[in-house]
């Protein structure tokens, strides 16, 4: 999610193309006062919870929180955002430096140095901010042997689970971020309209890969995955390590994301460079209902699994299914997404949380046959006050894919 990937340039078949301009205007990084306002509603969130403080380590939470941009080690860096206080930043002595270059909240930096335990440091940190006895929040992926140091360091300590705090925030996002995963999405969209037509047979994957990585830098964004699968490989969600080459009238599916200040595109699309066959047309119309179907069910209050459920139950009127069994939807619908590119929570069977306004989703309903091929169209929305809006809009034909 740093800014600073190395430029590509395209593959030797398309080299005598020129690369697209950049998306005009200018994406608008999230504000301090933004995070401020974070870290304020996790208080508020760790108050209904009776929490009086959350442990982060770094990854998208901190920055989420802070703006840290960071790495994970066995040198321990943290953020301990207290109930009552400012935040303290646990780092080592010689990695100070470099953690304010981009940091962008009020804190407090401690350091220790390599003959230290960092844990009696995050101990002292919540002694002074009155936390001693915690309870204590933990963002739910941090490692567990900085838990284990922390009880060691401070027996008295009680510890939970930290997701009703991260997730109550992170799960509704704000205008600015709305903002920025749309310029991302607009991006990977005007990437595909670039490099759609350019696909030709005979190409590998990894051709038409560096295509579109190439083409997303030049508009703007740094790439984050590109995952590009032909023929029968597309019956496979994430693919086969089976040779593959892009084949006339054969399907091509490819899912891939960019980011922009870190927040994340997902989108996917599943064409075929020469004449589509019937068989391949009807499957693809029946994956663009698939889509219209969980928009249609994603209204606000709704059980997040509700939209999963609705997919599923379409599907099986076709014949496929039922359930999770093949050819069908072996995955769920979709996933939350945000500064990562799959977030809780998913559209997904048995998923009782509400979606609200602010909450985002991947719109995927791929179907799979084995033996055969697969298709998968992926659009992200967003919920507002009125419901579901799209950040992409789906395409209409597999003749016009993009």
């Amino acid at each position: 999610m740093v800014a600073g990937a190395t430029v590509l340039t395209l593959p030797a078949i398309a080299s005598a193309d020129t690369l697209p301009a950049p998306v005009p205007g200018k994406a608008a990084p999230i504000t301090a006062a933004e995070r401020e306002a974070r870290i304020e509603q996790a208080r508020r969130l760790m108050r209904a919870h009776s929490i009086r403080a959350l442990i982060v380590e770094p990854g998208s939470s901190l920055i989420y929180f802070t703006g840290i941009q960071w790495w994970r080690s066995e040198r321990v860096t943290a953020a301990v955002i207290p109930l009552e206080g400012d935040v303290v930043i646990v780092t080592p002595f010689f990695e100070a430096p470099s953690i304010r270059q981009t940091l962008s909240i009020p804190a407090e930096i401690r350091t220790w140095n390599e003959d230290e335990n960092p844990m009696a440091l995050i101990a002292g940190a919540l002694r002074d901010r009155g936390a001693a006895s915690g309870p204590v929040a933990i963002e739910e992926t941090v490692r567990y042997f900085i838990v284990d140091g922390l009880k060691k360091a401070l027996p008295s300590v009680s510890v939970l689970s930290g997701a009703p705090v991260v997730r109550g925030c992170r799960m509704h996002k704000s205008a600015a971020e709305i903002a920025l995963m749309k310029r991302a999405t607009d991006i990977t969209i005007a990437s595909y309209r670039y490099v759609i037509p350019r696909v030709k047979p005979g190409m590998t994957p990894k051709q038409v890969g560096e295509m579109m990585d190439a083409a997303t830098i030049a508009l703007g964004g740094t790439p984050e995955f590109t995952l590009i699968l032909t023929g029968e490989a597309a019956a496979y969600p994430h693919g086969s390590r089976a040779p593959q080459v892009v084949r006339e009238n054969d399907i091509v599916l490819m899912d891939c994301g960019c980011t922009v200040e870190g927040y994340q595109s997902d989108v996917s699309r599943t064409f075929v460079p020469g004449k589509a066959t019937d068989r391949q047309r009807q499957v693809w119309n029946q994956v663009r209902q698939g889509q219209r179907v969980a928009f249609a069910a994603a209204k606000n209050g709704a059980p997040a699994g509700s939209v999963d459920d609705a997919v599923r139950q379409y599907y099986e009127s076709l014949g496929y299914g039922p359930g999770y069994r093949l050819p069908g939807l072996s995955h769920r619908t979709g996933h939350g997404i945000g500064l990562d590119g799959h977030e809780p929570v998913n559209l997904v069977h048995g998923e009782m949380t509400k979606l609200e306004p602010g909450m985002c989703f991947s719109d995927e309903p791929g179907l799979y046959i084995p033996g055969e091929f697969g298709v998968r169209l992926e659009d992200c929305f967003h919920m507002t006050d009125t419901g579901p809006v799209w950040f992409s809009e789906p395409p209409d034909s597999i003749d016009h894919p993009a």
